[in-house]
């Protein structure tokens, strides 16, 4: 078994010194634009959303030094996030659209947001082509529209793949009109990121109540009933070049994989929903085939090594949740992984670089 130099926070370097590099793969951007337009919306409140109001209104409200400064990093992709990165060891970020992205606006407004967003993306990576590549970001309001946008973003920009932040104004992507976006993926062989957001207006109120809407519990809550929703649809059967890839561990569905198969077949064969049907696989067997799941503000080593033997080591990858959750120490705790360091190597460089078709 090949081992690595024990790290700690001081020793983190880019470069590969430990014989692997660190790409960092669920990590965030705002265009300075759509905050502005964020500002405006919670100024006049023409924006009924729950969890934009909650969410939205406390990073760009509050005086307190953590969301301000989270705000600051997440507009900038220049040096100051290369120091962020030169710090944590981080050589590469595959950056995307933060939450909740476009999906809380209309159609035209969405439309322009995604552009502007996906022109500045490109423009970053062919700054430091070898810090950072990008997804794309559009309209779902308009699911054509939205898939022209993605092509010209891949095939033009040189785009990555396509950050969705979980629900569009309390819809989801198992839901037919949204089929032009994602069968767009499978034509260009690039992944969707299925990234959380706060629950929509029905879902919310006993999270909001308790301060529990956001990352502590209803991202998670909502993103994983997100992605169970697109299993349980048969939507990979019906699109089987579908590639998504989930942050935070599996947003908890790893740890309800078996729970879920019996269920499921329970329902199928008393035919007790209409929404629930036969799959060609059990659904955690989708985990293993048609989804990657990275560790995005999950560091801790237990569940890592538990969701890998789960899904299988070759569908986990490393992410930070950067600038959200930006700590050394996590990043030191994922270099000691137990683990030889050719599975390190792919967990940190080589499952991005195949999923992401990474060629830095």
């Amino acid at each position: 078994m090949t081992t690595t130099t024990p790290s700690t926070e001081d020793s983190l370097t880019t470069g590969g010194d430990r014989g692997y590099l660190r790409i960092a793969t669920e990590e965030a951007y705002a265009h300075p634009e759509m905050y502005e337009l964020y500002r405006r919306h919670l100024r006049d409140g023409s924006l009924p959303d729950i969890g934009f109001n909650s969410l939205v209104g406390y990073f760009l409200g509050s005086e307190h030094p953590q969301p301000k400064s989270v705000v600051e990093r997440l507009q900038e992709a220049g040096e100051k996030r290369l120091a962020d990165m030169d710090r944590a060891g981080i050589d590469h970020q595959v950056l995307a659209i933060t939450a909740p992205g476009t999906q809380v606006l209309d159609a035209r407004e969405g439309a322009d947001v995604a552009r502007k967003t996906n022109d500045r993306l490109a423009e970053v990576c062919a700054e430091h082509p070898t810090r950072f590549s990008a997804l794309a970001a559009v309209s779902f309001e308009q699911p054509d529209a939205g898939a022209a946008e993605l092509e010209r973003a891949v095939t033009q920009l040189g785009l990555k793949g396509l950050m969705a932040n979980s629900h569009i104004r309390g819809r989801y992507l198992d839901h037919p009109d949204f089929l032009p976006v994602l069968e767009k993926c499978a034509e260009l062989d690039v992944p969707l990121y299925l990234h959380p957001t706060t629950p929509p207006n029905s879902m919310i109120a006993p999270y909001r109540e308790a301060g529990l809407d956001g990352a502590v519990l209803g991202f998670g809550a909502e993103t994983g009933l997100h992605l169970l929703r697109m299993i349980t649809s048969g939507l990979f059967d019906r699109i089987p070049g579908l590639r998504v890839v989930v942050g935070h561990l599996g947003e908890a569905l790893p740890f309800w994989a078996d729970r879920i198969d019996h269920m499921h077949a329970k329902q199928v064969a008393s035919k007790r929903y209409d929404a629930i049907g036969p799959l060609e696989q059990k659904p955690s067997d989708y985990l293993r085939s048609h989804i990657w799941i990275t560790t995005s503000g999950m560091p801790w080593t237990k569940p890592i090594m538990f969701v890998r033997d789960v899904v299988g080591a070759d569908r986990v990858m490393y992410a930070m949740d950067y600038p959200y959750q930006y700590e050394l120490s996590e990043v030191v705790e994922q270099d000691e992984l137990p683990m030889p360091l050719e599975e390190k190597k792919e967990f940190f460089e080589l499952t991005a670089r195949r999923v992401f078709n990474l060629q830095f």
